[in-house]
């Protein structure tokens, strides 16, 4: 049960966003304050009101960030893609749970066994929830297109990490304790935290999977800013990375490893081009898994063998994994095109007992479950489109006409899209990924990558972090100058306001 603070930690995020806003540039404020609620605010706590979603450390962020930016600083955020594929599945997956509402409207009852049906009122609620859920796609894909800005979000990754391997490394030594001594609970099952003879951080993230994927982000991030970085930065990040890597190891989670060491070479030493399509194959490999499952098409028996390989519990946990992926793939196919809905009704159950008799661990097959196939290739869709968008722009291109940091950015959102096949851990960090790599890929095709250039228009007006922009505007004869900047901290905008207005009414004399 969490205690008062993890409530009120909950309740003043907005505040901590704003100030966020006020401090720093809109990109570094957009970033750190999801990333900042991800890695501190307590999971499994949340404000239940009726017809809108749970409020909790997810959709918090996600409207106060997106509040901030269209009414204070005025920032327009769309959220239609450039492609029309972008278009009708921005439409599908907010659009979608009315459909599985409608096809799941009749009650589950069979013995012990009863579950509701599903009301327009949950379809409404889901609706909502599907569109704050994807807002960091929204705001990423407008805020974070540019070099810079990837730039920041690779570093602020590092920082993140080595900030957050203090608590780890308290951890791993003491044990999963900080989640119970700062929030009164624990998240999770304390046995799956216990690994190869050692305990597995926890810290605020709800579970011992989320801190490893975390730590190889952070390691990833930290080796490709170790590659572009200027000679005098380079030991800096190496040792940062050295550091995150002996981190990642004493995290004890084997997917996350084994993610690093595939990963890491390719980020040191190949070309954004060749980064980009081992993304696209990876991407692919995630969206066409479920079936090839469902054609039995997976070498299970390999993969099982492979894992006993390497410690006995870690085949039986994968092979748990796949028997559950089997039973609710049957089910799903009863109804493949929206779904079972809401409320438990994607699992099976025990008729005699009303227990249920299935776990479901990968994203894939939860999304499956709930919102059926058209779900499932929306989400995953949406996911995998700025990857195929990026490489489609990308490979008539010199190297020096892209960012440095595309390349790195697109292994790190193929390889959250893999780790969805056996977990279910969709971040707000992966939607940030993916508006990012999507923004930057329709810059490319419509030729503006270039605009996005630091502002010099305005010298008497000082800079605020390291991501001040403006948009220039080219004057005829007859037209007044008048300059239109970005939006500035909401600090800076109150600030300096009356002597804006001052100069503007000069400029029009």
């Amino acid at each position: 049960m969490p205690n008062i603070v993890a409530y009120m930690m909950i309740l003043i995020w907005p505040l901590v966003t704003i100030m966020l806003f006020r401090k720093l540039s809109i990109e570094r404020a957009l970033i750190w304050s999801i990333l900042a609620a991800f890695l501190l605010l307590p999971p499994g706590t949340e404000y239940d009101f009726p017809l809108i979603p749970a409020l909790d450390k997810t959709s918090i962020p996600n409207i106060a960030a997106f509040l901030i930016c269209i009414l204070m600083l005025k920032r327009k955020v769309p959220v239609m893609p450039a492609s029309v594929i972008g278009k009708c599945l921005i439409v599908l997956f907010v659009i979608s749970p009315i459909a599985t509402v409608l096809t799941n409207q009749e009650p589950i009852s069979s013995g012990f066994l009863w579950l509701p049906g599903q009301r327009i009122f949950d379809g409404i609620s889901a609706m909502i929830n599907q569109a704050i859920f994807i807002l960091p796609f929204f705001l990423a894909r407008s805020l974070l297109a540019t070099k810079q800005a990837q730039r920041e979000l690779l570093l602020a990754f590092v920082l993140g990490g080595l900030a957050y391997s203090i608590p780890m490394l308290l951890e791993i030594r003491l044990s999963p304790q900080l989640n119970i001594w700062v929030y009164g609970f624990f998240p999770h099952s304390f046995l799956q935290q216990i690994r190869f003879g050692g305990f597995r951080p926890v810290v605020f993230l709800g579970h011992g999977l989320l801190v490893a994927f975390f730590a190889m982000l952070s390691l990833l991030a930290a080796v490709s800013l170790w590659r572009r970085a200027e000679d005098g930065r380079r030991g800096q990040y190496m040792i940062a990375g050295t550091y995150l890597a002996v981190v990642l190891v004493l995290c004890k989670t084997v997917g996350a490893i084994v993610y690093a060491v595939a990963l890491a070479p390719l980020i040191r030493f190949t070309s954004n081009h060749f980064q980009i399509k081992v993304a696209v194959v990876l991407a692919t490999i995630t969206l066409l898994y479920p079936m090839l499952r469902g054609a039995d098409l997976v070498p299970v028996d390999a993969m099982l063998a492979q894992a006993e390989k390497i410690q006995p519990e870690r085949a039986q946990s994968l092979g748990f994994r796949f028997r559950n992926e089997a039973i609710l793939l049957e089910h799903a196919s009863q109804k493949p095109l929206f779904g079972w809905g809401l409320w438990g009704r994607n699992e099976v159950y025990d008729p005699a007992t009303g227990q249920s008799l299935t776990t479901a661990d990968g994203r894939w097959v939860i999304v499956i479950g709930i919102f059926g196939w058209t779900g499932y290739l929306v989400e995953f869709g949406l996911l995998t489109l700025p990857l195929l968008l990026l490489w489609v722009q990308a490979r008539h291109r010199r190297r020096d006409e892209l960012s440095p940091y595309v390349g790195a950015l697109s292994l790190l959102l193929a390889i959250n899209l893999i780790d969805l096949l056996p977990n279910a851990a969709l971040l707000p960090l992966t939607w940030l990924m993916a508006g990012s790599l999507l923004g930057y890929a329709e810059a490319l095709k419509a030729g503006t990558v270039a605009e996005a250039t630091p502002a010099v228009a305005n010298p008497q007006k000082p800079q605020r972090g390291a991501m001040a922009f403006s948009r220039t505007h080219e004057p005829t004869t007859s037209e007044p100058v008048i300059e239109e900047p970005e939006p500035e901290p909401l600090g800076y905008a109150r600030k300096h306001q009356p002597i804006a207005r001052r100069r503007q009414a000069v400029r029009r004399k």
